[in-house]
């Protein structure tokens, strides 16, 4: 099916809060990619602050709208979306607010969409006990406004929609792809950056991620102490914002690691970031996939991840499970054998093979709204 050059579909996605995290920067590298030709993206961001990706959208062509934050006014949010979706006459939505899809894709049936796509990136942990509890109460309602459903992962899938539905072939699954090209290891890139950091000549630990308690920032730290113990020529890199944020720095402080760690904040350049580190650490109590280890092993870095990532992303050599049940000594252990270094081989084919070639999955996801669009849209408005 084709569209002329100046006559785009115009999908609506609806994010949560945009903090520079894994879904918004899935979602960039998707729109970046995508022919623009057919598939126009418009978005609804919650809450009104200003992000670091403002500018680029309009650059695109496309659109932003802010609206009330869901923690502030679940109701108020909706009605917004309404609005929205009323007044533009948006025909396909694509929510990315997980189990909290079912509020504004309520709003877009109400309001004559078509096709209202969920997308779930996550799942749940104890140690959230109020955020996991509110998940499972509305888990149940994730397809009652939803006409489609989507998962960045297989793991992710079944907890949202049933391992039935996945098993079926009822939910699209839609990699977390990015720019391999970008990621290929270079010892250039890599002397570059960690002059810029002042980190050249060390043994650098590194972490992106939300300051939230899914990450386990607090192990993280732990974890680098027993570190320093063994092997003082060692810094830690950690990119990312977020409530615990205040937390961290004060626990890093108490330990007298002040001079060893270094708060990036948010990035547009993890890329580059990448390329610096030497082990990446990553100990999550949860996640729907972990897209950053994606990343990591784009770069050959080797990452010691937690049992709460899902094996499905672990398709290389350089991803190395550990369990939180170890104590941080035992992590320190494993990662000090790679203080010396290691060889990088190229993984673009894997990567390529196991669909995270943002080109080639861009172009997917393209074919997949214009079919949408012409079963959904042009078919019932016939």
């Amino acid at each position: 099916m084709s569209k002329k050059k100046d006559n785009p579909i115009r999908v609506l996605r609806i994010m949560g809060p945009v903090v520079s995290g894994g879904v918004d920067i899935i979602t960039m590298n998707y729109y970046r990619a995508m022919n623009k030709d057919k598939i126009q993206l418009d978005f609804i961001f919650d809450g009104y602050h200003e992000t670091i990706i403002d500018n680029e959208i309009p650059n695109m062509g496309g659109k932003i709208y802010k609206v009330e934050s869901y923690t502030s006014s679940m109701w108020k949010s909706m009605r917004q979306v309404y609005k929205i979706i009323k007044d533009n006459k948006y025909q396909i939505v694509h929510s990315h607010m997980n189990a909290l899809s079912v509020f504004p894709l309520c709003a877009a049936k109400l309001a004559g969409a078509k096709v209202r796509i969920a997308s779930n990136h996550s799942t749940a942990t104890k140690g959230e006990i109020k955020k996991t509890l509110l998940k499972y109460i509305l888990r149940p309602f994730a397809k009652v406004f939803s006409t489609h459903y989507a998962a960045c992962s297989q793991h992710a899938g079944y907890w949202l929609f049933g391992k039935k539905s996945c098993d079926k072939g009822n939910v699209k699954f839609i990699k977390n792809a990015i720019d391999l090209d970008k990621y290929t290891f270079s010892t250039d890139i890599r002397k570059q950056v960690q002059e810029e950091l002042g980190v050249q000549g060390k043994f650098v630990i590194g972490h992106a991620g939300r300051f939230a308690y899914q990450k386990n920032h607090k192990f993280i730290v732990e974890v680098f102490a027993e570190i320093v113990k063994k092997y003082d020529n060692t810094v830690l890199l950690l990119a990312g914002d977020g409530p615990l944020k205040p937390e961290i720095e004060r626990i890093v402080k108490e330990k007298n690691l002040n001079d060893k760690v270094i708060f990036l904040g948010i990035r547009n350049d993890i890329y580059r970031i990448m390329q610096a580190i030497d082990v990446f650490l990553f100990p999550s109590f949860y996640e729907g996939l972990g897209n950053v280890i994606t990343e990591a092993q784009a770069v050959s870095t080797v990452s010691f991840v937690s049992e709460g990532i899902p094996d499905e992303i672990r398709f290389t050599e350089y991803v190395i499970g550990m369990n939180l049940s170890q104590p941080a000594e035992e992590w320190a252990d494993a990662i000090l054998v790679y203080k010396d270094g290691y060889k990088r081989k190229d993984t673009k084919l894997i990567m390529e093979k196991n669909g995270y070639s943002i080109e080639k999955e861009a172009n997917s996801l393209v074919e997949y709204y214009l079919d949408l669009y012409e079963k959904f849209v042009i078919n019932k408005n016939n």
